[in-house]
C-alpha cells in the first residue's frame, strides 16, 4: 500500500533495487505514513517543509522514533528533509 501522497521513484531510475516514496506530507497524520511505508521495507525521503514548524518538529521527533522501533535507519539530508531506510539497505554518506 503506497501512501497517498507519495511519489515512487521507477525501479528502472533506482539504482537501489527497491522502491523509493518521496512524500511531502501538509500535515503531522500524514507524515505517519512514512512509518508505514519504513515497517513494508519501503525506503522513504520525508520532506516536512510543506508543515507548520511545531507540526514537521513533531513528525521529525515522530519518525526517529518509529524509525529505531522498526530496527530502521535514519539520515538527515536536509533541515526538514530525512531519509528513513529498512535496517537491510546499506545507507553511507561520502
Amino acid at each position: 500500500m503506497i501512501p497517498a501522497n507519495a511519489e515512487p521513484i521507477p525501479l528502472a531510475a533506482n539504482p537501489w533495487g527497491q522502491e523509493v516514496l518521496v512524500m511531502h506530507p501538509h500535515r503531522f497524520n500524514a507524515a505517519m505514513e512514512a512509518i508505514v511505508a519504513l515497517r513494508q521495507q519501503k525506503t522513504v525521503v520525508l520532506n516536512l517543509s510543506l508543515m507548520p514548524a511545531d507540526e514537521a518538529q513533531r513528525a521529525a521527533d515522530f519518525v526517529s522514533g518509529g524509525a529505531f522501533a522498526l530496527d530502521g535507519q535514519q539520515e538527515r539530508l536536509g533541515e526538514l528533509v530525512f531519509l528513513l531506510a529498512p535496517h537491510h539497505v546499506d545507507l553511507s554518506r561520502s
